[in-house]
């Protein structure tokens, strides 16, 4: 029986090739969307998921409270990580780390930029980082110690082997030993490293990370096999009560924790609590799967009931010499199994096709499972689910036909029948809508935060690393910098201006309520730092060398001056970390970090001399159109300078496009997902369009026979499929906006979503599908009245 169904179905499929076409190619479209999401979805999960431990261990994070708010993030006192350790039973290890630096490195004639952390000789025992060389145990015991990856001791030593106990020469001015080798870490690894230092070294050089009042460390813990996450939660929520003397009425720091491996995917903060992140994406695009096969599967079953009309006499006869309905539905459903097989075939290859230009646009380095078990039963689970959604309907229909009416040929189709396809349609429709409505929105968003004026101009704004011998000679390199007839301006900052972080509540003004603690963004800066950002300045001046009190002068941003309350403020009292000055001008307002979140109060220190001038970037604009020239003249001042060191730069919007990473790729994703969209299910309306056309045949040679011109014959079948078009539209229009309305949210600075974007998407809609319908309504109407009349 089996192999007579198998055997029917596929001269069905090679009888009528372009329905069969049509029906496999479909689905092989939906599918191959829904498998890119899926691996896509996979490796996102995966993301720090694959250490042996992981499920113990947890990153700390503070929620501070002050200023009538609450703000949250992963920093935490430097040396708090090894306090809880000592003091916590239920920690079995801790480290402390630091956020990902690049570096350079020397050994002998070789120098080479890497990028790594300070980390506790904890680190490599809680993670499962292999060791090509060494032990973990004992990898970070010393504060000489250094721990690289295979690249790294492969380009300075040769080899791994060749590394263990080899000098490294940090930052030309610290020696460190190898004391082991890694395996280079894995693509689904967030934060890629190759080296470690061990965490004792950073703290010698940190000072202030060893006050219990600063933060800006990690803290990593596992606990241990018997310890209860959720208690140990509440135990930890006021652990810095005993060590944080700065905390009052007005401020005070609560603990968190969260499993290590949900931090990727769950990152963002809401009112102190976790609440979100690229977890987002993650169910967007889970949605979006599972729309677009629900498209492919509808255009299975209009296409499928669009020849129907070719089978009735088929099942007829069945039914007559004696078939029963369960038997034809299970045949109906084998074929459509059949047929979702040959799709998703069709699918595997389209997927290894994409998956190079899928990876270049997410930005990854997804492989296909070939030896995942999981991802065959997946696909195996996918064919028989499809085969069962497609195939459903399809087999209730055919199966119900009545042997005697089809056979005398007589055979009409109920209205609700007619009435569920064009639902179909319609809710295709809708789907569709939504991703181009969304799809104009994510890209008008995208278009704003790329040319929003954020208060400074960041084109030809190139960043160097203040290092090795830069700071020392930085007033020599500014000096010779503006000789060079490409460059306009030079200054120097303690952070990338793009995406400041750094926080200080210890501020004080006239009048100040010492009740009231106001956390306060501040960054250092040199001469010119105004006129090379081009920023504007409401009240007052920037740093200048004609005044000598300018070393202990502040600038303010309009946040800040808001803040401090000052109705004069050029000449006011301001003291900053016990450092009294005066405020010498007001900034306008700008953008230092993304668009997803308010401007904060911004106080703008000196920092040309002191510990200010020895960390940070160089800043410099050149001139428009001479970029190349510009960077070459920089390059070999830098050589002269700074010899030890290889010359190495960043532009500043590149860096402002880094913030906007996810959106970039989430336009580029819904882009491709609203085009695969229309076009799936414009093949669903094509099916319509024949079944509608089959069914009204002699009606159309009828009309022909009266008079009725072409025209009228093609407004007539045109007209109906315009009408679920625009019940679409309508039903479209208010679901997309609540779900892009709910999406801007996200952003502190945002567009409006427009009436016209609605209008377009259903222009857009009204065309695609007038254009998709066109041919199979010309082909009706310009057929032979006589043969559209002959009975078969």
């Amino acid at each position: 029986m089996l192999k007579n169904f198998i055997k029917v179905a596929l001269r069905n499929l090679w009888k009528h090739k372009g329905y069969s076409f049509l029906n496999i190619f479909g689905l092989a479209m939906g599918m191959t969307c829904s498998l890119l999401i899926l691996l896509w979805i996979w490796d996102e999960k995966s993301i720090d998921n694959f250490h042996a431990k992981g499920d113990r261990i947890y990153r700390v994070y503070e929620r501070q409270y002050y200023d009538g708010k609450v703000m949250a993030g992963y920093y935490t006192p430097g040396i708090m990580a090894d306090q809880m350790k000592k003091d916590l039973p239920e920690v079995e290890m801790s480290t402390g780390f630091t956020w990902y630096e690049k570096r350079t490195f020397q050994t002998g004639d070789k120098i080479l930029k890497e990028q790594g952390r300070y980390a506790g000789a904890d680190y490599l025992r809680m993670f499962s980082y292999p060791l090509l060389e060494g032990s973990p145990a004992t990898a970070l015991s010393t504060p000489v110690s250094i721990v690289i990856s295979r690249k790294m001791a492969n380009d300075l030593f040769g080899s791994p082997h060749a590394a263990i106990g080899k000098s490294i020469r940090y930052e030309n001015r610290k020696e460190f030993t190898v004391t082991a080798v890694f395996e280079d870490v894995p693509d689904n690894t967030a934060d890629k490293f190759d080296y470690l230092i061990n965490w004792t070294a950073f703290l010698d050089d940190n000072n202030w990370a060893k006050d219990w009042g600063n933060n800006g460390p990690q803290v990593l813990l596992l606990l241990r096999k018997d310890a209860d996450p959720a208690l140990f939660t509440k135990k930890i929520t006021h652990y810095l009560d005993a060590y944080n003397k700065d905390q009052s009425k007005s401020f005070r720091i609560e603990l968190g924790m969260q499993r290590y491996g949900d931090v990727y995917l769950h990152s963002n903060f809401k009112d102190g609590r976790i609440e979100g992140g690229r977890i987002e994406y993650v169910r967007l695009f889970s949605i979006v799967a599972i729309f677009i096969l629900l498209i492919a599967c509808i255009n299975f079953m209009n296409l499928t009931t669009a020849r129907s009309v070719g089978r009735a006499k088929e099942i007829g006869i069945r039914k007559v010499v004696g078939a029963v309905r369960p038997a034809l539905i299970r045949q109906f459903i084998g074929e459509a199994i059949l047929l979702s097989f040959f799709s998703v075939i069709l699918a595997l290859g389209l997927v290894l096709l994409i998956l190079p230009a899928f990876n270049h646009l997410t930005e990854k380095n997804i492989h296909f499972p070939f030896t995942a078990s999981f991802f065959w039963l997946s696909l195996a689970a996918l064919t028989l689910v499809t085969g069962l959604i497609s195939g459903s309907y399809p087999a209730l229909f055919l199966s119900g036909f009545q042997p005697i009416r089809v056979l005398k040929g007589s055979l009409k189709f109920s209205a609700g029948a007619a009435w569920f396809r064009k639902g179909l349609v319609v809710f295709q429709f809708v789907l569709s809508i939504v991703l181009i409505i969304g799809t104009i929105v994510v890209s008008q968003q995208v278009d704003y935060v790329q040319s929003i004026n954020l208060g400074y101009d960041r084109d030809n704004l190139v960043y160097i690393p203040m290092e090795g011998d830069l700071p020392d000679k930085y007033k020599t390199f500014k000096e010779k910098a503006l000789q060079l007839p490409a460059i306009a301006s030079v200054t120097k900052t303690s952070q990338d201006p793009v995406n400041l972080e750094n926080g200080t509540g210890g501020i004080q003004w006239d009048g100040k309520d010492p009740n009231n603690l106001v956390m306060f963004t501040n960054m250092a800066v040199g001469y010119d730092f105004i006129k090379t950002m081009n920023l504007r300045l409401t009240k007052g001046r920037e740093f200048s060398t004609d005044y000598p009190t300018d070393t202990v002068g502040y600038l303010l941003n309009e946040e800040a001056l808001r803040r401090v309350g000052y109705k004069d403020p050029i000449g006011r009292n301001l003291t900053m970390w016990g450092k009294k000055g005066k405020i010498v001008g007001i900034v306008k307002d700008f953008h230092f970090a993304s668009l997803h979140d308010p401007i904060r109060p911004l106080i703008i220190r000196y920092g040309e001399e002191g510990s200010d001038s020895r960390y940070g970037i160089i800043l410099l604009r050149i001139r428009a159109g001479q970029t190349k020239q510009g960077l070459s003249q920089l390059e070999q001042l830098c050589h002269v300078l700074n010899p030890k060191f290889p010359f190495t730069y960043q532009f500043a919007d590149e860096e402002y496009r880094g913030l906007y990473k996810s959106e970039s790729i989430v336009h580029s994703l819904s882009n491709c997902f609203a085009v695969l969209g229309i076009f799936i299910c414009c093949l669903g309306l094509l099916g319509l369009a024949m079944f509608t056309a089959e069914q009204r045949t002699k009606e159309f040679g009828i009309r022909k026979v009266l008079g009725a011109k072409v025209g009228t014959l093609f407004g007539l079948l045109s007209k109906d499929f315009l009408v679920l078009v625009l019940v679409a539209f309508v039903l479209a229009s208010p679901l997309a906006w609540w779900a892009m309305h709910a999406w801007l949210q996200n952003f502190a600075f945002h567009i409006n979503v427009e009436w016209w974007v609605f209008l377009l998407a259903g222009v857009m809609a009204l065309l695609i599908a007038l254009l998709t319908v066109s041919y199979q309504a010309l082909k009706v109407a310009l057929a032979n009245p006589v043969k559209s009349l002959r009975t078969e």
